[in-house]
């Protein structure tokens, strides 16, 4: 069976300064990772972040180990400015969420969380 991808969702945030925009697509996939099973994946600026049970898997134990239920994947996210960023987030709990937060300039935080098609 092949991949199927379906777009959950598309937004855009604007900046009033420069006229840019920060644009995110989140995809649904029957397949992903290492053992093929359902996820999602955010992207953003040209990067791409898989929510996939192992790598997930991970970032529940480092959220764990952290104390925190919103667990930041600062290696997935842009924090170039402290005025403009996107955040990507690991919601603990049940049922796990990946947490979107995108700021311009000239915006406040929007935030969108997605449901993960699995448990870990």
């Amino acid at each position: 069976m092949a991949n199927v991808k379906t777009v959950i969702d598309e937004w855009s945030v604007r900046d009033l300064e420069d006229g840019s925009s920060i644009n995110v697509t989140v995809v649904d996939c029957s397949e992903l990772g290492n053992q093929s099973l359902p996820g999602i994946q955010v992207y953003y600026m040209g990067n791409i972040i898989n929510f996939e049970p192992l790598m997930t898997e991970r970032w529940a134990y480092q959220a764990m180990k952290a104390g925190v239920e919103e667990y930041l994947l600062e290696d997935h996210s842009w924090m170039a400015h402290a005025d403009q960023f996107v955040k990507i987030y690991l919601v603990t709990g049940s049922p796990l969420k990946a947490n979107v937060q995108v700021k311009t300039r000239s915006s406040k935080v929007i935030s969108k969380e997605y449901e993960l098609p699995f448990e870990v």
